[in-house]
């Protein structure tokens, strides 16, 4: 068994590795003076990988960055928030790669080094005239010290930045990564409405960073679900510089594997900030489903009581009615024994070989549903199959909220 990795918590968001500046401005796609273009910037050229929604309709950006990822190298990203550019037809892409070439000529950098973002409200063309004047703006205020307005000016509905950075040793160099990301609704696996941006100053192979970053996103981001819905924009790219001069890592080597988690550690930290932000959401709420056949299985039961209108709102209600948790468990389409379901909420098991345990433990569990974070914990039987996932109840606020998102 691999010894853990020990990590350490550092200031700064995507600054915090060796050679990268951020900086965040207001150009004019939103209203003044709210942030809406943000950069990041790295000293020299690097590998970079991505990972990019399922949804099928997907706006420029993502098109865009896909092309550009074949070439397996970057070193800026640009970020507008306010407008999806999604649906908007040829002139959306041509609006985008009006970005990437503006970025490319005003940093002095290739084309083919620079990756464009945006988000926002889908089928409107961005706004290009505060764009053309404000790139060449944000690049003035490049710094260490920007990573925090660069957070800022990514978010939608959030209700605040969410940044973090960590290191761990890999051999005898000291190797950092950083991240900011934003989401707030919109949030289910195979990506959500979220951006996330990592940047990370290890020496190693465009493989094995890809290899990394897909492995880390599918148990962090694509383990989170607000609403179940997600987005045409939707994306998470990690942009190395080499900086740490660590000996190269390459995939399934013990360095691999350390950077793996670091990386792993980061991404889970930005996806549970995603979800604590939900929109309207009181709870986080951990799901952790075992005892299946396959993790497949867990991953369906989870998912199917994650995204439950009935789950949801009950958690919001803070009402133990763990029989809308049975039903879903049922209705997830997974052959299982019902005389093998256990339940739990936290420490308190209000189901036991598919029966109710007490009117006592109900009351306990009504006590654990008070919590702010708590866990729900499900098993079927004795198989291996094992997922875990998190999500959020649903509240007056939620509605509320996207109720009036365009107007």
């Amino acid at each position: 068994m691999r010894k853990p990795t020990p990590i350490k918590k550092i200031k700064g968001g995507v600054t915090a590795p060796k050679g990268f500046l951020a900086a965040g401005i207001h150009a004019g796609v939103k209203p003044a003076p709210t942030l809406d273009l943000a950069l990041v910037s790295s000293e020299r050229e690097g590998p970079i990988a991505g990972v990019f929604t399922k949804n099928q309709i997907l706006a420029a950006s993502v098109v865009l960055n896909q092309r550009q990822l074949k070439k397996k190298t970057g070193q800026a990203i640009i970020i507008n928030s306010g407008n999806a550019n999604a649906c908007t037809g040829p002139q959306g892409m041509a609006d985008a790669k009006e970005v990437l070439d503006l970025t490319a000529k005003h940093l002095g950098i290739p084309k083919q080094a620079v990756f464009v973002g945006s988000t926002g409200v889908i089928g409107r063309t961005l706004p290009m005239s505060p764009l053309r004047s404000g790139i060449p703006q944000v690049i003035t205020q490049l710094s260490r010290a920007g990573h925090t307005l660069a957070a800022e000016a990514i978010m939608t509905t959030d209700t605040h930045s969410k940044e973090i950075a960590c290191q761990a040793k890999i051999g005898r160099q000291v190797i950092t990564i950083g991240g900011m990301a934003k989401g707030s609704g919109m949030i289910h696996p195979n990506m959500a409405t979220m951006l996330a941006y990592l940047t990370t100053d290890a020496a190693i192979t465009p493989h094995a960073l890809q290899r990394a970053l897909t492995q880390s996103v599918d148990d962090s981001f694509n383990c989170i679900s607000v609403d179940g819905d997600s987005s045409p924009n939707d994306m998470v790219l990690c942009l190395a510089n080499g900086l740490a001069q660590n000996p190269l890592i390459t995939h399934g080597t013990p360095a691999w594997n350390t950077f793996q988690t670091l990386l792993q550690h980061t991404c889970e930290s930005l996806a549970l900030n995603i979800c604590r932000d939900g929109e309207g959401a009181t709870k986080l709420v951990t799901i952790i489903v075992e005892g299946t056949k396959s993790h497949r299985e867990a991953k369906q039961i989870g998912q199917t009581i994650a995204t439950s209108l009935l789950v949801k709102t009950a958690l919001f209600g803070e009402d133990p009615n763990w029989g809308r948790i049975i039903a879903a468990i049922g209705r997830a389409g997974v052959p299982l024994n019902p005389t093998h379901i256990t339940l739990k909420f936290d420490e308190v098991t209000v189901v036991q070989e598919g029966q109710r345990v007490s009117t006592q433990a109900d009351h306990r569990a009504q006590q654990v549903m008070r919590r702010k974070e708590l866990t729900l914990s499900v098993s079927l039987g004795k198989g291996a199959g094992f997922h875990r996932l998190w999500t959020t109840d649903l509240s007056y606020e939620y509605v509320k909220i996207n109720a009036s998102y365009t107007t």
